[in-house]
């Protein structure tokens, strides 16, 4: 139910016996946030007036000189929390200055609603819609240490292709998918089948439409869970609900879920596609009779996209670990094409239906490891900037790209190789995300300077690689 009001949302929660109330925030690397107040102290007011909090503690924020700030609860997305002993309440918020009550430019709510907003400003669109899926591994645990004199990660798995001579309780069974190998595996190979539906119900639980549900290609647990796509704020706000419920199921069965892209050498890591088309007056616009069904404003905004691809990355595959993933010779498209059909191009255009209603991109770069307000707004922004500025997107490269040869690859341009070369892509180009102010020069120079702070954690480090590589030099 949309447009909800502030007594709605207060009958909602009396009606589900609600006893506390948690509001909720995204940080500026993409992880809720939230504090919980009881039942009694949710007034009609605090959806005007909201409830002050600190936020000198959250990364890329505000200094604790000046760390007062508002969260603002929006009705519309009132939802019991299935995982608390206590019958909670979960409100997603807004952040906005406590003086002026203006809208606080780092928060990334915030700036995908701007995202949303410009578009509708412009005439081309009224609605953009958002259709990630987002990939993630189970493991059965996990453990890691960065002291100064020693380092390391292990994660295991009862599906784990290395596990194939351990002895486990019962007896080792085998059906353990091997490297590569695990694309639509079914029991026994596939070991979470069962634990998958108990979290596609949960979603349904929590108002979310879950397509369908499969192992991934890679061993130990890799998986994915599509969910029907939304408008831009609300896919987002969907794919925070997504890792909550899959970290909390998984929690109770007591495994563990990572959206990291490359949590494993020598398999397959895990990525976000990312679907996305326009609409106006409730008709699509990018269904047209251009290549593959297209229309020219679909073509202009692949266009777009694909000019600023180098630029979106340091937003859409914002980790070092990133570009573990995004690794030339390997299933991950780091050449800026397009093409229907061929999965090996950054971006495809989906030919399962010939409906007007299913004709979208899907941009295959992006990871889940990025903040899904930051990552969807930009997107969205670099495809504006493409129809705005009828951008030619070239001819589409209709060739399995990894079968051709250097000569042909060499005019065909790449994704960033590293965190830090995508941060200086986006040092270079970022005029786009300044239309409207969707983004704000401040908040782009706030996440360059967090995000340059991970690469030189990983900079100043010794790798353990290093010591096998050099250590008897």
């Amino acid at each position: 139910m949309s447009n909800k009001t502030a007594k709605d949302v207060l009958s909602y929660a009396k009606e589900h016996g609600t006893q506390m109330v948690s509001l909720r925030f995204i940080d500026f690397i993409g992880r809720w946030r939230h504090f919980a107040v009881p039942l009694h102290e949710l007034s009609e007011g605090i959806f005007e007036e909201g409830l002050g909090f600190d936020g000198s503690s959250i990364k890329g924020w505000l200094e604790i000189h000046n760390s007062d700030m508002l969260v603002i609860p929006d009705p519309n997305t009132a939802v019991m929390d299935p995982f608390t002993q206590t019958p909670t309440l979960v409100l997603l918020c807004n952040v906005s200055d406590p003086i002026t009550k203006e809208q606080y430019m780092r928060d990334p709510r915030n700036i995908a609603a701007r995202a949303e907003k410009y578009l509708k400003s412009t005439g081309l669109a009224d609605t953009a819609y958002f259709g990630p899926e987002a990939e993630f591994f189970i493991f059965d645990g996990v453990r890691y240490s960065t002291e100064p004199h020693h380092m390391f990660f292990e994660v295991d798995s009862i599906e784990g292709a290395w596990n194939t001579g351990r002895e486990e309780p019962g007896g080792n069974l085998g059906y353990k998918p091997g490297f590569k190998d695990g694309y639509n595996a079914v029991m026994p190979t596939d070991a979470h089948n069962d634990m998958r539906d108990e979290m596609c119900r949960i979603l349904g639980e929590v108002g979310i439409s879950v397509e369908r549900q499969h192992h991934e290609v890679a061993t130990a647990g890799q998986s994915e869970i599509d969910f029907r796509f939304d408008t831009l704020v609300k896919t987002a706000d969907n794919l925070m609900w997504f890792k909550y419920v899959l970290k909390n199921v998984a929690a109770r069965h007591g495994k563990t879920v990572t959206f990291m892209p490359k949590p494993l050498y020598g398999d397959n890591g895990s990525g976000m596609h990312t679907h996305q088309s326009l609409w106006k007056g409730g008709k699509p616009l990018f269904a047209g009779e251009s290549y593959a069904g297209m229309s020219e404003m679909a073509l202009h905004y692949i266009g777009g996209i694909l000019k600023h691809a180098r630029a979106l990355a340091a937003i859409c595959n914002p980790t070092n670990n990133s570009y573990k993933r995004l690794v030339p010779g390997y299933e991950a498209p780091v050449n800026l094409a397009y093409s229907s059909r061929n999965r090996s191009a950054s971006i495809r255009i989906p030919m399962f239906s010939a409906s007007p209603k299913a004709k979208r991109l899907e941009f295959r770069s992006p990871d889940p490891s990025c903040n899904p307000y930051l990552a969807f707004a930009a997107q969205l922004m670099a495809g504006l900037d493409g129809i705005e500025n009828k951008i030619d997107p070239g001819d589409p490269l209709d060739k399995d790209i990894y079968g051709l040869s250097p000569e042909e690859l060499k005019d065909v341009p790449k994704m960033p190789g590293s965190l830090e070369e995508a941060l200086d892509c986006l040092k270079k180009d970022h005029k786009f995300l300044l239309k409207g102010d969707v983004f704000s020069e401040d908040a782009l120079e706030s996440w360059i300077e967090q995000k340059q702070k991970e690469v030189d954690a990983i900079r100043l480090r010794p790798h353990p690689m290093e010591y096998q590589l050099y250590y008897d030099i």
